[in-house]
C-alpha cells in the first residue's frame, strides 16, 4: 500500500484560558467547557493522533514511522529523527491570556526532559478588538533586573505588546518570553514538545483544581533571552498561487499560499514530508486519483 494524503483526529486540551472558537469557529466537535487547544498532528507521548480514515485509520504518527520511516518522514528528515515525529501541529484559542512563559532549547529540553527544544510559530487566524501578543521585551535586561520585575510582579510592564489582525506571523525562538492574549484563535507550528516554563501567571486559580498553578522562574532563568529586538513580527508577501516565504528556521519551513483556481503541485523532488493547515476559506486537493477535502480549521499530512 502506497503512502497518501493523511487525516488525524484532533487531541483536545482544556487550559483555564481556553474559550469556544475551537469549537464555534473551526467546527472541532467535543463537550468539554474550556477547551483552548487542538492537538491536529502529534507525536508528543500519550497525545499522539490517529489516523482518522483511509488505509491507515487508527494508526497512530509513531506507527506510521516506525513501519516507513525515510519513505514517509523523508530519508534526510528520518536520519536525523530516526522514529521521532520533529513538528506539533496546533489550534489555539485564547479566550483569556496565557500565562507570560518561556521555552528552552534542544539542548537543555534533552538534558532536563528528554525532549525536543520547543522552537514555534504563530499565524493569527482570529482577532478580537485591540487583541494583542506580547512577545519579547522593550528595552534590555540583565539577570537582575529581570528578577526584580518577576518578583514585584511587573514583569508585563517591560514585554513588548503588540495589536494583532487576521494574517499577523510571529516566530518565537527558544528564550523569547512571550503570551497569546486574550482574543486571540491562532494556528501554531512547533516542535514536538510539552516543555514549558512559567514566568507570571496573573495569580489565577485554576477552577479544576482550586489551585494557582506552578512557576517555573528557577529553570525560566536560564534559558531567557534578555535583549530587545528591533521586531518581533513576520513580514511575508501575498502572492495568489504562490508558495510565499512565511518563517524559514532551522526546525521547519513553512509558506504561506493564496490558491485561486487550480494550483499544482510537485513535491517528489522534496526529501520531506508536507503539512498543510487550512487557516481560511476551503479546497480540494487532489493526489494519484483521490480527492480529499480540506476546510478552514482542518490539517492534512
Amino acid at each position: 500500500m502506497k503512502l497518501h494524503p493523511l487525516k488525524f483526529t484532533p487531541v483536545f486540551k482544556y487550559r483555564l484560558w481556553g474559550g469556544e472558537k475551537l469549537k464555534s469557529v473551526l467546527n472541532k466537535e467535543y463537550s468539554e467547557s474550556n477547551i483552548g487547544e487542538s492537538w491536529e498532528i502529534s507525536d508528543v507521548e500519550n497525545d499522539e493522533t490517529v489516523v482518522t480514515t483511509g488505509f491507515f485509520r487508527g494508526k497512530t504518527l509513531k506507527n506510521l514511522t516506525e513501519a516507513y520511516k525515510g519513505e514517509f518522514l523523508g530519508k534526510r528528515v528520518y536520519k536525523q529523527f530516526g522514529n521521532e515525529f520533529p513538528l506539533l501541529i496546533k489550534f489555539i484559542d485564547a479566550k483569556t491570556p496565557l500565562s507570560i512563559q518561556v521555552h528552552p532549547g534542544d539542548a537543555l529540553a534533552r538534558a532536563r526532559h528528554n525532549s525536543f527544544g520547543k522552537n514555534e510559530m504563530w499565524y493569527v487566524m482570529e482577532s478580537d478588538e485591540n487583541a494583542e501578543i506580547i512577545v519579547g521585551f522593550d528595552k534590555n535586561l540583565d539577570r537582575e533586573d529581570y528578577n526584580t520585575y518577576v518578583v514585584d510582579g511587573s514583569i508585563l510592564e517591560v514585554m513588548h505588546h503588540e495589536k494583532v489582525v487576521k494574517g499577523d506571523t510571529f516566530y518565537i525562538p527558544t528564550g523569547r518570553v512571550h503570551a497569546i492574549g486574550s482574543g486571540v484563535l491562532l494556528a501554531e507550528i512547533q516542535q514536538t514538545s510539552d516543555i514549558t516554563y512559567r514566568i507570571f501567571d496573573y495569580n489565577r486559580v485554576d477552577a479544576k483544581t482550586g489551585e494557582l498553578r506552578d512557576l517555573h522562574n528557577d529553570l525560566a532563568i536560564d534559558v531567557i533571552d534578555f535583549e530587545c529586538h528591533d521586531a518581533y513580527k513576520t513580514n511575508y508577501e501575498t502572492k495568489t498561487n504562490a508558495s510565499n516565504k512565511l518563517v524559514h528556521s532551522p526546525y521547519f519551513t513553512s509558506n504561506f499560499i493564496v490558491v485561486e483556481g487550480v494550483l499544482q503541485k510537485d513535491y517528489a523532488p522534496l526529501d520531506s514530508f508536507v503539512i498543510y493547515i487550512c487557516v481560511d476559506g476551503s479546497l480540494e486537493l487532489n493526489h494519484n486519483n483521490e480527492s480529499y477535502s480540506l476546510k478552514k480549521g482542518e490539517t492534512i499530512l
